[in-house]
């Protein structure tokens, strides 16, 4: 089953059930107005939207046609407007040594077994479509492309097991990055604040099922790929080299406090282990990168300093994950950077 928020009803948009192929669409006000709605009686509603998924899968017909309308990821907020929480891992290993190696630093050995998590605003999030807005290029504007869960309730001191049966949703998500305003704030020692902006997510959030094969051992087994101003940019698989799964990613949060249904966990910007610089990218048949963070990483390693520059305003990120198919699965985040003025 596919759901999406349309920007209409309020804050907290309308619930929509999508179809397979992300054609048509249908509100279900009768069942759940929104999707926390959706999530906070999961059990109750989730048969009735099932059902709906069901007509709208075998076609638009004269008795579907009444309700269904053409889906439009561009009217789209992120599926969860708003949420609960909003914690970030960084489950790829790989993606954290990078970083740590360009600047000389080794990773500490605790890495390997415990995840590295960060608690981000889930105040307001960013539409799919959406810009994404900054107050200056200097401050070092960088899309992190990423895979995310969204659970049910979750007890204190969850196992991964139980944690792995409260997974409901699944969504893409550009965790949006200042790489420049980081060090400083890092280096207070209370972590992220003004470095990371509001995220964006997929138009739609799928269940597990919708994903079959793709989705074991709480991974999605899928390339993800990236687009820079049009040219391929990344093509990691996420099921690859992702050291934790998501349900010891939401363990590791739930360790001592429970999780509210509508919580999101982000496995950290996706990353496989490859080669040198010069057979990593895309056009020389590596598998690429979902942060040019990660790319100015590989320069300097190679070289002793980053050439690939930051996003400049009028730069294009393109985020999609497209099935065995082809079709698209989630629909794309599609965003444009520009500054941000402030109204009046």
């Amino acid at each position: 089953m596919k759901l999406a928020t349309l920007k209409q009803g309020g804050r907290d948009g309308t619930l929509v059930v999508v179809s397979r192929d992300l054609a048509y669409c249908q509100t279900v006000g009768g069942i759940a107005a929104t999707l926390q709605q959706a999530l906070d009686n999961w059990d109750q509603v989730l048969p009735r939207l099932q059902q709906v998924s069901d007509l709208l899968n075998a076609g638009v017909t004269q008795q579907t046609a009444r309700h269904a309308m053409p889906f439009d990821p561009c009217a789209c907020h992120s599926p969860l407007p708003r949420a609960y929480q909003w914690a970030d891992g960084s489950a790829y290993i790989n993606h954290v040594e990078l970083v740590r190696k360009a600047r000389g630093a080794e990773l500490p050995p605790e890495l390997l077994v415990d995840p590295l998590m960060y608690q981000g605003g889930s105040d307001s999030f960013v539409g799919p479509c959406d810009p994404l807005l900054a107050g200056d290029e200097a401050w070092g504007i960088d899309f992190e492309a990423e895979v995310a869960v969204v659970t049910g309730d979750v007890p204190l001191g969850a196992t991964p097991r139980e944690c792995a049966q409260q997974i409901r949703l699944l969504m893409l998500v550009n965790d949006v990055s200042l790489r420049n305003l980081i060090p400083a704030e890092l280096a207070k020692g209370f972590g992220f604040l003004q470095s990371k902006p509001a995220s964006a997510f997929s138009p739609v959030a799928v269940t597990p099922d919708e994903l079959g094969a793709a989705w074991q051992d709480n991974k999605l087994h899928l390339p993800l790929t990236v687009a820079l101003n049009g040219e391929p940019f990344g093509q990691p698989n996420a099921g690859v080299d992702m050291t934790f799964n998501f349900a010891r990613l939401i363990a590791h949060l739930a360790k001592t406090r429970e999780l509210e249904a509508g919580s999101i966990v982000g496995s950290g910007t996706v990353s496989n282990k490859q080669g040198s610089l010069f057979g990593s990218s895309v056009e020389n048949g590596g598998v690429g990168y979902c942060c040019i963070a990660e790319l100015r990483m590989y320069e300097t390693i190679e070289s002793g300093k980053p050439k690939t520059p930051f996003m400049h305003f009028g730069d294009h990120v393109r985020i999609e994950m497209l099935g065995g198919d082809g079709a698209s699965i989630f629909g794309a985040i599609d965003q444009i950077v520009e500054r941000y003025v402030a109204a009046g």
